[in-house]
């Protein structure tokens, strides 16, 4: 690897390469397809309080033309997969079909991930029947299949003795099993050699493929970071090295950003988008305080259940609390926090994204009086 002087980057320089690498500048992508291969993943969470949040990041890049059927559709014919808790281009499995292979096999570091080879060892009958099933009338969803596990899944969260659940999930991670889309909410499973492509691409070149990838769709990032159930937030070596102003640590910038032209838009955001799902990373370059709170009792909330971050150009200026009611048939905006006050342009389009939203929900619009 060439040594590369480390790129010397502002907090504005940093935020403008994370905004545009994550397609909420104002060169709007052509549609869902080219979102999803450019983003790399898009988040497969349901929460509904104002759409789920696949859905709310296609419709803040897209716009009101999106129509979530679109997804619904690429899902149920694998045009884009569902894998770890991600939406992903179908080629992009490739990735990930070596480490699944070497799922059993491959040295541990940690002693749960041993204690979960037990665990499905210990229930083979079970996994076996949840082939047979499959092998037969797939696809499935998860209520088809009856718990024949002879040992419990222990856990002190909610996921204790669901164990039809927690094996389906292994059974993804050992590469046996897919996501074949949903029936509405609940999810549908087949083998997953129906499902997959045929490419393997080999380990380390597949990991180092996710990095570049990665780094990529979000322009710049640390090089290491905690782990995430999900997808990490860290890129390896992929890109060069950069540093930022009145930031600490080392980071890793992808040179195709540097020194391209800015033009920002008004943006509002689902709270798990990619600009702002690494936490830390939004605190030091945006210097912005959020935090989802539809976990937190309604006393203790600051800016609401599931309030949506505001995008305006390169900052986050502030927060929409607002609730789909499909009932009342309103998007009811209970309120427009501004870390500061808004200039009048910014207000306008704020309001304009608010109308927006209302009007691809298909909703009328209950503004506060």
């Amino acid at each position: 690897m060439r040594n590369v002087t480390p790129h010397q980057l502002s907090r504005r320089d940093a935020r403008r390469i994370a905004v545009r690498a994550q397609l909420l500048d104002r060169n709007r992508p052509a549609g869902l397809l080219d979102l999803a291969s450019d983003l790399t993943v898009l988040q497969n969470d349901l929460t509904n309080a104002v759409a789920p949040s696949a859905d709310l990041v296609a419709w803040s890049r897209l716009g009101s033309g999106y129509r979530p059927a679109e997804l619904a559709r690429a899902l149920d014919n694998h045009t884009l997969i569902e894998l770890r808790g991600m939406i992903r281009p179908r080629r992009d499995i490739a990735l990930y079909r070596a480490e699944m292979a070497a799922w059993e096999t491959a040295p541990v570091t940690r002693e749960w991930e041993e204690e979960q080879r037990e665990w499905v060892r210990a229930n083979d009958a079970c996994r076996r029947d949840i082939l047979d099933r499959l092998e037969m009338d797939g696809p499935l969803p998860t209520s088809a299949f009856p718990d024949l596990c002879e040992v419990a899944w222990r856990s002190s969260g909610w996921n204790n003795s669901r164990n039809v659940t927690m094996l389906l999930g292994l059974m993804v991670t050992r590469g046996e099993i897919a996501s074949a889309g949903r029936d509405g909410r609940d999810p549908m499973w087949d083998l997953a050699r129906r499902i997959y492509p045929d490419d393997v691409v080999p380990e380390p070149e597949a990991t180092g493929l996710r990095n570049e990838k990665r780094l990529r769709s979000l322009g710049l990032a640390r090089a290491r970071a905690n782990e995430y159930s999900s997808e990490p937030v860290h890129v390896g070596d992929a890109g060069e090295p950069a540093v930022i102003d009145g930031v600490k640590g080392a980071w890793r910038v992808d040179p195709a950003q540097l020194g391209q032209p800015f033009a920002g838009r008004v943006a509002l955001l689902s709270p798990l988008d990619r600009l702002v799902f690494d936490r830390k990373r939004m605190a030091e370059i945006f210097e912005f305080d959020y935090a989802l709170e539809m976990y937190k009792p309604a006393a203790k909330r600051r800016w609401g259940y599931f309030a949506l971050p505001i995008l305006s150009g390169d900052r986050l200026v502030g927060k929409l609390d607002a609730t789909a009611d499909r009932k009342a048939g309103v998007l009811r905006v209970d309120a427009v926090h501004e870390d500061e006050p808004f200039p009048a342009t910014t207000r306008a389009a704020v309001q304009r994204e608010i109308r927006d939203l209302a009007r691809w929900l298909r909703l009328d619009l209950d503004l506060p009086a």
